[in-house]
């Protein structure tokens, strides 16, 4: 598996997907749409990505100034703690940011704590904070039946985002 190959496809994937979800029929938003979805440099996936290296080194406590809030006694790796650089909106607008690591290397605290620290710091504005697209399935592995049993209560636990039990 190589990283920056899977970047691209999930690029392309998501660009399509996106590009045709929404069917806009004002063609200037339209445009406006796929600009944003291909620019280089405004668009929705723009580099640099977070690189590193094992093993995993825990990082200094100057990661604290990006953030309002973490998980208490919460001491991330030094990866962790660039992508919540990136990914702050405390100071600057977030940046597109990939990280990729190894199993039990706290990637998804590396979006998460980000993203919670922004819905703290505008709990207090109306609207969605966030929007967070996650596979529930490991690459490689098949997804299940769409449901078990009543199709209406899987699709509420699927929505929930609680898996289903198999």
């Amino acid at each position: 598996m190589q990283p920056s190959l899977i970047a691209d496809e999930l690029r392309s994937a998501l660009t399509s997907y996106l590009g045709t979800t929404f069917a806009l029929a004002d063609e200037d938003v339209r445009d406006r749409l796929t600009g944003f979805l291909t620019s280089q440099d405004e668009g929705i996936f723009r580099g640099p990505y977070v690189r590193l290296r094992l093993p995993f080194q825990v990082a200094d406590g100057s990661w604290r100034a990006a953030l309002d809030w973490a998980p208490t006694g919460f001491a991330p790796y030094r990866h962790q703690a660039e992508a919540f650089t990136r990914l702050s909106s405390k100071h600057t607008r977030p940046r597109p940011t990939l990280v990729t690591t190894g199993t039990g290397s706290g990637k998804t605290e590396s979006f998460l704590i980000p993203i919670i620290d922004h819905c703290r710091r505008h709990r207090d504005t109306p609207g969605v904070k966030a929007l967070i697209l996650y596979p529930d399935e490991r690459p490689g592995q098949r997804p299940g039946p769409p449901h078990r049993g009543d199709g209406r209560r899987a699709w509420a636990q699927r929505r929930a985002g609680r898996p289903l039990h198999r």
